[in-house]
């Protein structure tokens, strides 16, 4: 277990987007990936209220985890949208952020959210500006906890200057292919914020999610190992990212049953001293 804010969750969370975006899933299965998410322990899932494929279903992937908000925590985030071209848009005017939040939590049909996240600093928005809308949230009482996502470490003290004990969470992308947010990980661990990397299977290749198999030009250290442990690379990968700080959680993308189950079973896994060396 770790702690968001005071709140404990599975030290394992989940993200919820590839239930919603190309490629997803039908219902069934989808419904099914998140109820095997929770079977295995798993009390954290992120989600967006841009989680969506085409333009006219804004809310799509919220609206499709609002019958587990009992059961976990539902962490959903503002300021990004998708036309239903492929493309991403960025909306961080705190108008915007307030009135999607008011419909975020209409989808998930709470009082307040536990955990919401804007979602990108808008270029085009002075960064107090948005946090101020969280701040705003905050104090209406609409959400309990605060977070940000995709910032560096001079927006994380920002934002703490104006969101104070509110703020609780950084959710940047880090992987043992991307880490170039290693200054933004050891704040958070200084600061006592949860760091959630997204996309932290970053270079691990899917499909040897059931077996510990690569082909030789694809062998990684995470790889070797998963294949020394008879485990998969993705399970290696999860359990390092674990010893990395106390704060940090990651939040795995599923799509199945069989995905989650294997994610949430890093947390099992205890590598060695040497096989972190090997991994650093």
């Amino acid at each position: 277990m770790r702690l968001i804010g005071q709140h404990e969750v599975g030290a394992i969370g989940m993200g919820a987007m590839p239930l919603s975006i190309e490629g997803r899933p039908d219902r069934s299965r989808a419904l099914a990936t998140v109820r095997a998410a929770l079977d295995a322990g798993i009390t954290l899932i992120d989600t967006a209220d841009s989680y969506h494929w085409h333009a006219d279903e804004v809310g799509h992937n919220e609206r499709l985890l609002a019958g587990f908000s009992r059961e976990a925590m539902i962490a959903t985030k503002g300021g990004r949208g998708r036309p239903g071209d492929g493309s991403w848009t960025v909306n961080g005017t705190p108008g915007h952020l307030v009135r999607a939040c008011e419909a975020s939590l209409g989808r998930l049909g709470v009082e307040a959210i536990d955990l919401y996240q804007l979602h990108k600093p808008d270029p085009e928005v002075p960064w107090a500006d948005s946090v101020g809308a969280l701040r705003t949230l905050l104090d209406q009482g609409k959400i309990r906890m605060a977070g940000i996502s995709n910032v560096t470490a001079e927006q994380i003290l920002t934002a703490r200057e104006i969101l104070g004990e509110g703020l609780v969470s950084v959710q940047n992308r880090f992987s043992p292919a991307v880490r170039d947010s290693e200054p933004e990980l050891r704040l958070c661990a200084d600061l006592g914020l949860a760091f959630l990397p997204w996309s932290p299977l970053g270079g691990i290749s899917r499909s040897s999610l059931d077996g510990p198999s690569a082909d030789e030009g694809s062998r990684t250290p995470f790889h070797e190992i998963a294949r020394e442990r008879g485990v998969s690379p993705q399970r290696v990968c999860l359990a390092w990212l674990l010893t990395l700080s106390p704060t940090l959680i990651p939040i795995p993308g599923a799509s199945r049953p069989a995905t989650i189950r294997d994610s949430a079973s890093a947390t099992t896994l205890s590598l060695t001293e040497t096989e972190l060396f090997r991994l650093t």
